[in-house]
């Protein structure tokens, strides 16, 4: 990695005190009587980020959010050749004009901003980049839930149990990959027909449960993981086996989409069988009512509807 002492080094090397400040004399540069090597920078940006690590735990922050925000800094390090915490604004533009699609130019401005924003908390920093640079317009995000007949396909298809029971928690609970994965026995309780999910931020909800959930909880151990996995530190499958395996699954019965599809036919129905938006926001568990404003879309029957009930006649 290039860095801003190392263009220097040439000067210093094979060279005494007095021949470097000669060449850098003529060079019209200032050599410093020390500089950092890269490994140093390296090291020294490494001792940052965990101590930024450490302070995004402390406010109980994701983990899956600290490994994108960690990593996304050592790549904008790598791309500007200089310590992460010592970038200028030109050097971040510079590195957001790369990134092509406006979603992910978006997310990661808001890693870089939050980097910057606690480098000056910290005392690391005195000034914020960020603050000076404009934030990237975020397209508005539409859902993409499954077909209500390809839902039914879906759930007729002769899944194996687990898989079954994955796709009923991510339709009719609502659950994403992550909290499908670390669903525990003890998390559901058939007397009372709710169940306990962690979220994001560790916030906990209790969910009313469907009555095919509560069969389907019928099959499944009444303690201790409900998708355990040998060899994993974790004990549980990893969020993205669950990806995989729904995905699979849709795959075979010739639906489109991801399990998070059946997440968005969970919020998109909702919204349109009458359910209020504060409702929907606390079954989708949405910190912010903006995002549960995103399963309001007009469907796409009722548009039609609207179509065809146009009379060109009537209006002459």
């Amino acid at each position: 990695m290039m860095t801003r002492s190392s263009g220097l080094a040439h000067l210093r090397a094979d060279a005494t005190p007095q021949r470097a400040d000669v060449l850098a004399a003529r060079c019209k540069i200032m050599v410093p009587l020390t500089t950092k090597s890269d490994q140093e920078e390296s090291m020294e940006t490494g001792r940052l980020l965990a101590q930024w690590a450490t302070w995004m735990r402390a406010q109980n922050c994701a983990e899956t959010t600290i490994q994108a925000r960690t990593a996304r800094i050592r790549i904008l390090e790598e791309f500007a050749g200089a310590p992460a915490a010592e970038l200028t604004i030109d050097e971040i533009y510079a590195y957001t004009a790369t990134i092509a699609h406006p979603s992910t130019k978006a997310t990661y401005y808001a890693h870089l901003r939050a980097w910057y924003r606690w480098l000056v908390q910290a005392g690391h920093r005195d000034d914020d980049p960020t603050q000076r640079v404009k934030a990237p317009r975020s397209p508005r995000r539409l859902p993409h839930p499954v077909a209500d007949a390809h839902m039914r396909v879906l759930l007729a298809g002769g899944h194996y149990s687990r898989t079954h029971v994955m796709i009923l928690l991510a339709a009719l609970a609502g659950l994403r990959v992550h909290e499908i994965a670390k669903v525990r026995g003890e998390d559901v309780d058939l007397v009372a027909n709710t169940i306990r999910v962690t979220g994001k931020g560790h916030v906990t909800t209790v969910l009313p449960l469907h009555p095919m959930l509560a069969t389907a909880a019928l099959r499944m151990p009444r303690r201790g993981w409900w998708f355990p996995a040998r060899g994993s530190r974790t004990g549980h499958v990893l969020p993205r086996s669950v990806t995989d395996v729904v995905r699979l699954a849709m795959r075979r019965a010739g639906v489109p989409g991801s399990a998070h599809s059946l997440r968005h036919w969970y919020g998109t129905t909702l919204v349109q069988s009458g359910t209020d938006l504060r409702t929907a926001q606390t079954l989708l568990r949405h910190a912010n009512l903006n995002t549960t404003e995103i399963y309001t879309q007009v469907d796409d029957r009722m548009r039609r509807a609207a179509v065809h009930r146009l009379d060109p006649g009537a209006a002459a």
